[in-house]
């Protein structure tokens, strides 16, 4: 691409920060980058004309991990990397709130409930028999017992009896969240340039040389934040891509579902927005086709997504869907995410491991930290 003078002098030259991914790590970065630094001048690069990725494609659960998920992160981390784990989440969502505001990103908290199908009586049972313990392991995050046991007073078919509820989980309008965000970057000056997709780049002494499918440039400093697309650009095979199917109903006159739901432990999730409901997941019935960079649906998954609503969620209602799309996350052998320097100048905050919400905004004060 044949750039002009005015081009290269504007937006290209004299660059201190360039971080790739204008996502919910991106953008926070850049706002405590211009914090941090006032004077600095930062851009960011963008592969999609909006953010790609999952940042504005993901539920809107500002959750921090059903029961069954924190057993299951038991298994391979310490209850010391658990809890700090969901202490992460924690501050991150309270960090999100502070400095977006509630009414911005439509903040309201009705539980997340975690929902165990007929054929879980083992699961559920567990879950129920380990309540205490992990009540007790994670009491000091929350500030009391986070998990209770609730009835299943939505009517859920082919479910247990009860739910095991996280009285702290929240949702949140992620096109609200994202909007917000970008109004205060843009607000900062900084800049922003989308369809710009970083190809490879190189260190010199003091800067860093990158390609583009545009163009190339130096920058003094370059931070990567794509998390489920990093692991070609950063030569990392531990942030692995996992792609998200969802879709959402039209509006059901009267519906009485309100708060977020976990099923499957984990693998399926849905939630309210007004009166739609909206359900996502899926991967587990085909791992590997999942594990891609590629958005899209398949109709092994829609129409177990389907198969949900009609004999789960909604056995009694009719239902449209309106609308369907996937999302990328990043994910890997556990749900830590990747905060680090990667060389002399080149950081990076990826495999967010599905909680982008979560930790997206205390992943970008750590990396604010690192510089």
């Amino acid at each position: 691409m044949n750039l002009s003078y005015w081009e290269y002098k504007t937006w290209l030259s004299n660059i201190d920060f360039t971080i790739v991914g204008s996502g919910i790590v991106g953008l926070n970065c850049a706002l405590n980058l211009r914090e941090k630094f006032p004077k600095a001048k930062i851009l960011i690069l963008e592969k999609g004309f909006l953010p790609q990725g999952a940042s504005t494609k993901n539920a809107g659960f500002a959750c921090f991990g059903s029961i069954s998920e924190v057993l299951s992160d038991l298994k391979v981390l310490s209850e010391q990397q658990v809890q700090k784990l969901v202490q992460k989440r924690w501050n991150g969502i309270q960090l999100l709130r502070k400095n977006l505001g509630d009414s911005y990103i439509d903040f309201q908290n009705h539980g997340g409930h975690e929902v165990f199908t007929d054929n879980q009586a083992e699961l559920f049972e567990s879950c129920l028999n380990n309540q205490s313990v992990i009540n007790e392991l994670l009491q000091p995050v929350f500030g009391k017992a986070p998990f209770v046991k609730l009835e299943n007073h939505f009517n859920f078919k082919q479910v247990q009896n009860q739910y095991i509820t996280n009285t702290f989980e929240s949702q949140i309008d992620t096109g609200k969240m994202m909007h917000r965000l970008l109004h205060l970057v843009q607000n900062g000056t900084i800049s922003i340039l989308n369809a710009i997709n970083v190809t490879e780049y190189s260190e010199g002494d003091d800067v860093v040389h990158v390609k583009t499918d545009k163009f190339e440039f130096a920058t003094k400093k370059l931070i990567v934040t794509t998390n489920g697309f990093a692991s070609k650009l950063l030569n990392n095979s531990s942030i692995k891509p996992a792609r998200a199917q969802v879709l959402i109903t039209k509006p059901i006159p009267k519906l009485h579902i309100k708060g977020t739901f976990h099923l499957d432990e984990g693998y399926y999730y849905f939630r309210n927005i007004e009166n739609r409901i909206l359900l996502g997941g899926g991967r587990n019935l085909d791992f590997e086709a999942e594990e891609t960079t590629s958005f899209g649906e398949t109709k092994l998954i829609q129409n177990k997504l389907v198969q949900l609503l009609t004999e789960t969620i909604l056995p009694e209602t009719s239902f449209e869907i309106e609308h369907r799309w996937s999302g990328i996350m990043g994910v890997g052998s556990n749900k830590e995410p990747i905060v680090k320097q990667v060389s002399n100048n080149v950081y990076c905050g990826v495999r967010l491991g599905g909680m982008g919400i979560a930790i997206g905004s205390a992943i970008s004060k750590e990396i604010t930290d690192l510089l």
